[in-house]
Formats: C-alpha cells, sequence, structure tokens
C-alpha cells in the first residue's frame, strides 16, 4: 500500500510540472502577447522554478533520504558482519596454522608409535609362529609315534602270522599220518591221565 501512495504522488507531482512547464506554451498559441517576455513572467517562471525545486527537496526528503539511509544501514551492517567474517576467518586460520604446526609433531608421535605397535605385533607374530610350530612338531612327532607303534604292531601281526604258516608248512611237511596218530594218542592218554 506504502509503495502504491509513493508511486500515485510521484505521478501527481511530475503531471503538475508538466502542467506548470506546458502553461506558457498554450498561453503563446492564443495569440496574446507573451507572458514569459514580461517582467512578471520571469517572476512567475522564478516561482515555478522555486515550486518545482522545493518538490523535488521535498521528495528528496521523503522518500529519496529514507531509502539512502536505510541503503547505508544495509551496507554498514555488511561491512560490520564482513568484517566480524573476516575476524573469525582470521582466528580460524590462526587455529589452523597452530594445528598444522603441532600436526607435525602428532605425526612424528604416530609414526613411532606406529613403528612400536607394528614391532610388538611382528614380535607376537614370531611368538605365535613358534608355538604353531611347536605344536605342528609335536603333533607330527605324535603322529610318527603312533605311526611307527603301529607298524611294529602290524609288523609283529606279520611276523606271527607268516611264524604260524611257516610253522604249519613245517608241521604238514613233517607231520605223517603215523605221526598223527601218535600224537592223538598221546593227547587221550594225557587227558585221561589229568582226569584221575
Amino acid at each position: 500500500m506504502t509503495s502504491l501512495r509513493r508511486l500515485l504522488l510521484i505521478a501527481v507531482i511530475f503531471l503538475s510540472l508538466a502542467i506548470c512547464l506546458a502553461a506558457p506554451v498554450w498561453a503563446a498559441e492564443g495569440g496574446e502577447p507573451n507572458p514569459a517576455e514580461a517582467p512578471i513572467g520571469t517572476i512567475f517562471r522564478w516561482i515555478n522554478f522555486a515550486t518545482v525545486l522545493g518538490v523535488l527537496i521535498y521528495a528528496a526528503r521523503k522518500w529519496i533520504a529514507p531509502a539512502l539511509q536505510a541503503r547505508a544501514a544495509g551496507i554498514s551492517q555488511a561491512i560490520t558482519e564482513a568484517a566480524a567474517a573476516k575476524a573469525e576467518a582470521e582466528r580460524q586460520l590462526r587455529n589452523a596454522e597452530g594445528k598444522l604446526r603441532g600436526l607435525e609433531k602428532e605425526l612424528a608421535a604416530l609414526r613411532a608409535a606406529a613403528r612400536r605397535e607394528s614391532v610388538a605385533e611382528a614380535e607376537r607374530i614370531r611368538a605365535a609362529t613358534r608355538q604353531e610350530t611347536d605344536k605342528i612338531a609335536q603333533a607330527a612327532q605324535a603322529e610318527i609315534e603312533a605311526a611307527e607303534r603301529a607298524a611294529r604292531m602290524e609288523w609283529k601281526a606279520r611276523a606271527g602270522r607268516a611264524a604260524v604258516e611257516r610253522a604249519d608248512a613245517l608241521l604238514r611237511k613233517q607231520i605223517t599220518a603215523a605221526t598223527q596218530a601218535s600224537l592223538f594218542r598221546f593227547f587221550v592218554d594225557n587227558l585221561s591221565g589229568s582226569v584221575n
């Protein structure tokens, strides 16, 4: 609503100014002597000039000055905000530079810690590897011993079977029907003697 009033007032001022400026031209068209050339015409021109100048000064003070003041206040506020932002940026820059200086120290400390940790980790891995190697060696030794025991038992079983087979073959060669009969009698006699 305010801008509509302002626009309407400016239109009225310009229309009044146009009428004031066109009045001498309309008067000259009527065929009458030119009043602008008379001393009274000069006075009216000065009055007209003062009126237009007054209206322009009033308009400048009423609308242009506050607009310029508002714009100046906005610029002043923007400058203040920019100065505050610049101060904050400089503070952050100083903090960042301080952190950057401390970063090299932290980086060296981190590298040293990483070296210590890697040495400790390597030693831990070596110890774990030694333990695993020992466990594997013990398991292999136990497996070898078990395999050796199994092989001995197998060898004894085979040797026993072979001995039995050889003894059986030898006995078959040496035992005849007469020997078998005498052995059978001996067995039966022993049996009857043990019952008594």
